[in-house]
């Protein structure tokens, strides 16, 4: 397997791999990553569908990929995915899936013709005192510190970064700036979190800092996450033969490890309560999914609490009795063994009438029920002590959303926190009294707020007592190798899998590893595409340090005519175009 870049490798197609008709493939859950590893496999691997067998605990595919209408309940997401138009990898396997909404086009022409006619954009990114706009101006407002402290990390070297909390790397000063809360906000990082991943962050998407305070980086899905990719990915594996084995529970894997050689030999599951398994050969394929960020939800209602479910997990103790037979399969309680640094709640209020979402309008400045971009993002209310964010997107977020209602996904960093009306953490809270704090701080009068929680809107809270478990703080070997050394016939997939070219908590993560398994694993003649170099760009860099100043020039040590002559001895020169175009010398 080999990495690449340009229209050579990205519309080559592979030929057929040796001994291809001899495989079959067996997957571990049937999230992004495993079905993505399917699609490669039959795609560009040429292996037919009907060798393909994926096992799933639950009894529906797309893992976080979420967005369900629970009976009594309601609309129900557990968290929302923000994409770019650099997920090469991710594009790479949707424009093969053809679209549920429109005929003779791929998902990939849905998604690029929605957002040119609908570019995702923010009016209000944040509030204080009760729905009022928090004035950050687009602004990250870092001091020459903090700025310092930035460029520390984004130069260090991985290693530097191994182990480290994003508090011991950052000063008071960047911790205190508009750039921490829209970063920790949009990305969901706490402070205690991994100072490695922050550094691979800002390395992936130095292109779009400055899109970073309004959104303008971002683009989204027609409908929740489920229904605008997972099913059309899972019908079109259906249609190719795939066979899907819900309410089945992987419990081990078996492996002979001879030396430097390891092969997958057994893979054991539960179903309908009763032990099975199946025995493999070199030539059956083995992709498994680790950990899991969702594992364990627990969702309340309007009248009842989430609850925080510390018992037995069953895709982290598959990991854990993995890890056990060979030091390359990773160390799963270094990331699930946290849950309290790697916790959090978010909820999903369906509003029933015109009553709230009048109030929805006045911060995010558009009309809900347009049908087009409503916060365009997250909105973070700045003073909020459990930092509440909430965003809604286009609605209707679910094609069997009634025309008059709006689901509004919400979501809080300090679920441990008295809330600023309700008086409770939010952990302690009905669907009710959530909805509650966000009237609240949507600035809804206070008399009216206990009536407009019981009657205007119903809530579905869901703890997630593993949710940035992949963000506490870790070093090489933390997490397999993708295809660890050695290794003939199986594979790691998911965010909690290691490929060194990107960073987790994407859609874009799950896709690549998928890929990465399945071009490694038959040997497949085309290049993986490799992460957007923008780190490696001067104009994006010069642009980001700019925004990163909010637009202040640099100022050079001495004397005016000093610098002057410097400036006239660039500016006939290409540097001198760069500094110009990115205003870190100001305007003639």
């Amino acid at each position: 397997m080999y990495y690449s870049s340009g229209n050579y490798e990205a519309f080559a197609r592979p030929r057929k791999p040796e001994g291809v008709d001899d495989k079959s493939a067996w997957f571990v859950g049937a999230g992004l990553a495993s079905m993505s590893g399917a699609a490669f496999l039959i795609r560009d691997g040429q292996l037919s569908g009907d060798r393909i067998t994926i096992l799933e605990r639950l009894p529906l595919p797309g893992g976080a990929l979420d967005g369900i209408k629970k009976p009594k309940k309601g609309f129900v997401i557990r968290g929302g995915r923000e994409m770019e138009n650099h997920f090469e990898c991710l594009w790479d396997l949707f424009r093969t899936v053809p679209s549920l909404e429109i005929e003779d086009a791929s998902v990939l022409d849905e998604f690029y013709w929605l957002n040119k006619d609908d570019p995702n954009f923010s009016l209000q990114r944040a509030t204080v005192k009760r729905g009022q706009d928090a004035h950050t101006d687009g602004l990250f407002a870092l001091t020459d510190r903090a700025q310092k402290d930035i460029v520390k990390v984004f130069l260090a070297t991985r290693e530097e970064m191994e182990n480290k909390r994003i508090d011991e790397v950052f000063g008071k000063d960047f911790l205190t700036s508009n750039f921490w809360l829209y970063w920790r906000t949009m990305f969901a990082f706490e402070e205690w979190h991994s100072a490695l991943e922050m550094k691979l962050y800002l390395h992936r998407f130095i292109h779009h800092i400055g899109g970073l305070p309004d959104f303008s980086a971002l683009k989204f899905t027609k409908y929740n996450q489920y229904e605008s990719l997972v099913l059309p990915l899972y019908r079109w594996l259906l249609d190719q033969g795939v066979a899907f084995r819900f309410d089945t529970e992987v419990t081990d894997i078996d492996f002979d490890i001879s030396g430097a050689r390891k092969q997958a030999t057994r893979i054991h599951w539960v179903a309908e309560d009763e032990s099975g398994g199946v025995d493999l050969t070199a030539n059956d394929l083995v992709f498994a999914t680790i950990g899991s960020l969702t594992e364990n939800s627990d969702e309340g209602d309007q009248h009842t609490p989430a609850t925080l479910d510390e018992g037995p997990a069953p895709a982290w103790d598959l990991w854990r009795r993995i890890a056990k037979k060979d030091p390359s399969f990773g160390h799963p309680d270094v990331f699930g063994g946290h849950i309290p640094e790697t916790k959090w709640e978010s909820a999903t209020v369906t509003t029933l009438d015109k009553r709230i979402p009048r109030y929805i309008e006045e911060i995010a400045k558009r009309d809900p029920f347009s049908g087009r971009v409503v916060t365009g993002g997250i909105v973070t209310v700045k003073d909020s002590s459990w930092l509440m964010s909430w965003t809604v997107n286009r609605q209707p977020h679910f094609k069997q959303q009634p025309p008059d209602q709006i689901v509004v996904w919400v979501y809080a960093l300090f679920v441990d926190r008295l809330g600023d009306f309700v008086n409770k953490t939010m952990q302690e809270c009905t669907g009710e009294e959530i909805t509650q704090e966000w009237l609240y701080h949507l600035g809804v009068p206070e008399s009216e707020i206990p009536a407009l929680a019981a009657d205007a809107a119903t809530c579905v809270p869901v703890m997630m007592p593993y949710v940035t478990a992949f963000f506490m703080p870790r070093a090489a070997g933390d997490r397999p190798d993708v295809v660890p050394e050695g290794a003939v016939n199986f594979a790691f997939i998911g965010q909690f899998a290691e490929t060194s070219r990107d960073c987790i908590f994407t859609t874009e993560y799950s896709v690549r590893t998928g890929m990465e398994a399945a071009y490694r694993l038959l040997d497949i003649e085309r290049g993986v595409p490799e992460v957007f170099d923008s780190t490696y760009d001067i104009r994006s860099l010069l642009a980001a340090t700019s925004r990163l100043r909010d637009g202040a020039e640099v100022s050079l040590p001495g004397p005016d005519f000093v610098r002057n002559r410097l400036i006239k001895k660039l500016e006939d020169t290409e540097i001198g175009v760069l500094l110009r175009e990115s205003g870190l010398l100001g305007e003639d």
